[in-house]
């Protein structure tokens, strides 16, 4: 492919629903620095603090040992933090930090936080008001060390607290009960910690074991237990948390608990052979056809060969793809003289866009759907000349060597990611967009966010690229006025786009609120489209402003001209 970088954009990302793991977690802040320690004696400082902590926690705070050393071992953050202004030598550290621990009490949920697993920079959002010691409140240690006698790994209980954090106010006689009654179903130990990981609600205190809960552990036990999925996976709890949290991508994507273990054990394999990356990618390719997302799980589940197709770095030529799956001539004919802008090449990433532009995007997965799924597979393009255009293949080689090429092809990229094909008619849409490529992303999704049909706004940009060159809370209300104060719906945008490029505080609100008076007054008995008051020259517009009544221009000159000057005096 033509492209120097892939962009598939999707106007409703399936990241943050489909899998919390790949959404964006900040990253690690940096070590507190220890500027009063020697650097080559830095790492011995640091274990003879842990220690310290440990026996601290242990002796002073009287917690039992084992959980007191899970703290003192897994809260770097905040122990450096905490030492970072002892002033002391190397060989005194020790006896100086637990005299420090006498006199200045720690902020011990703090450091239990950091030691579960929680984001350093997180650990603020969960600190209890005006509690500094467990002896105030001890119900998340006390419910953490019921975990952890289970089995669940300390530093793991942090994604249980994050997501159900009535875990941790239920008492562990209930908790302990709780995953016995797991076991007691046919699960091993390490098989319950896995599916409590990946879903916390079966051990949240505000829910009784039943209904959600209950058909859950039927699919489990028609996984796990009759199509034999324990004997695949290896026997500890990161490898069990791993095929529970790809279990989980499906029910985000809709497919309904209780109802699909059957078709999960017949496809057991891509629990197996497949990252949950590779998951959410599928998923998320059939996803952006904007079809149900129980459609896209059930889709996968039926035709688990699809996770070996390729369908992000091939080339197509939309025309022959299309007729590659079967559209008749006298669709090919209709598509090709009303969104000639789509053909040429492309991505098969930008397929699922490709169709929406169309306005095929429900044929298309339905052919999938009813076992033309293999026609994915089977297409390739016959030859290197194939549907290429020579004017867009000049102006790509121009742009490459121009002084801003990546700026240039990212908002090119942005093109073939929503429809637009390697034509010519690409370019001379991408000649009057201004802006960055997430920054038009951003633009084209709040577009659609109002309700603008996805094959109509790839139309209206193709008409009217500089619709991309506002801001996304100009285009809203734009939008908002169009529907709400001129009382018209989206579906006007379909013969004056225009609308869209108008100002809206110097033109549409002032031309439509003076007509709107007129008409309250009695004076206008015609009723004007918006197009016929927005897009009229101002001599114009004054001139049909005289008709209605001679002393309707002075008026609104008056009015606007006194508008105008406060503005500008607000600008200076």
């Amino acid at each position: 492919m033509r492209f120097l970088s892939s962009t598939t954009p999707s106007a409703t990302s399936l990241y943050s629903s489909i899998s919390c793991h790949f959404s964006s977690v900040p990253k690690l802040p940096r070590l507190p620095s220890l500027p009063y320690i020697p650097s080559n004696y830095r790492p011995r400082v640091v274990q003879e603090a842990q220690k310290v902590l440990t026996d601290y926690l242990h002796t002073t705070r009287a917690l039992p040992y084992a959980y007191a050393e899970h703290i003192g071992t897994n809260s770097i953050f905040s122990l450096r933090s905490t030492i970072s202004k002892l002033r002391s030598s190397a060989s005194t550290f020790s006896k100086n930090f637990q005299k420090f621990l006498r006199y200045h009490p720690i902020n011990e949920f703090e450091f239990f936080f950091e030691s579960i697993g929680i984001h350093p920079l997180e650990i603020c959002k969960f600190l209890p008001a005006k509690k500094f010691f467990f002896s105030e409140d001890s119900r998340a240690l006390n419910a953490a060390c019921a975990l952890s006698d289970f089995g669940f790994p300390w530093k793991m209980l942090g994604k249980l607290y994050e997501e159900e954090v009535s875990i941790f106010c239920t008492s562990p006689q209930d908790l302990t009960a709780r995953l016995c009654g797991f076991k007691a179903l046919g699960f091993n130990s390490v098989s319950v910690i896995g599916i409590c990981l990946a879903f916390p609600c079966v051990l949240s205190g505000e829910r009784e074991l039943g209904g959600e809960v209950d058909t859950l552990f039927d699919d489990f036990k028609r996984l796990f237990i009759d199509f034999d999925l324990t004997s695949f996976v290896q026997e500890n709890v990161d490898a069990w948390y791993e095929v529970c949290r790809k279990i989980r991508v499906f029910y985000n994507l809709g497919c309904e608990k209780g109802k699909t273990g059957e078709l999960m054990g017949r496809s057991k394999h891509i629990f197996l052979n497949y990252s949950e990356e590779v998951l959410v990618k599928k998923a998320e390719f059939f996803s952006r056809l904007s079809v149900r997302k129980g459609n896209v799980g059930l889709l996968l589940l039926e035709k688990p060969e699809i996770f070996i197709f390729d369908l992000e770095s091939r080339e197509i030529s939309v025309l022959c793809f299309l007729k590659h799956f079967g559209l008749s001539v006298e669709n090919l004919k209709s598509v090709a003289q009303n969104r000639p802008y789509v053909w040429g090449r492309n991505k098969m990433a930008n397929v699922p866009h490709v169709m929406r532009a169309l306005g095929l995007h429900e044929w298309f997965f339905d052919k999938i759907k009813n076992g033309d799924h293999n026609l994915l597979a089977d297409y390739s393009i016959s030859s290197l000349d194939e549907d290429t255009d020579k004017k867009f293949i000049d102006t790509l080689d121009r742009i490459r060597s121009s002084r801003t090429p990546l700026h240039t092809i990212g908002k090119l990229n942005f093109l073939h990611g929503i429809g637009f094909g390697e034509n010519y008619l690409t370019i001379k849409v991408l000649e009057n967009l201004h802006g960055t490529s997430c920054e038009l992303q951003e633009r084209f999704d709040c577009l659609l966010r109002t309700g603008i049909e996805f094959p109509k706004l790839c139309r209206m940009i193709f008409l009217l690229p500089k619709i991309l060159s506002q801001k996304p809370e100009t285009l809203e209300r734009k939008v908002d006025f169009l529907c709400q104060e001129i009382g018209v719906s989206l579906k006007y945008l379909d013969i004056f786009p225009a609308y869209l490029i108008f100002d809206l505080e110097n033109r549409i609100k002032p031309r439509y609120r003076i007509h709107a008076w007129l008409t309250e007054k009695g004076l206008c008995r015609k009723q004007y489209s918006p197009a016929s008051l927005i897009a009229t020259s101002e001599k114009q517009f004054i001139a049909r402003l005289y008709k209605i009544h001679p002393a309707a221009p002075k008026h609104w000159l008056e009015l606007f001209l006194c508008k105008n000057t406060v503005a500008a005096k607000k600008k200076k």
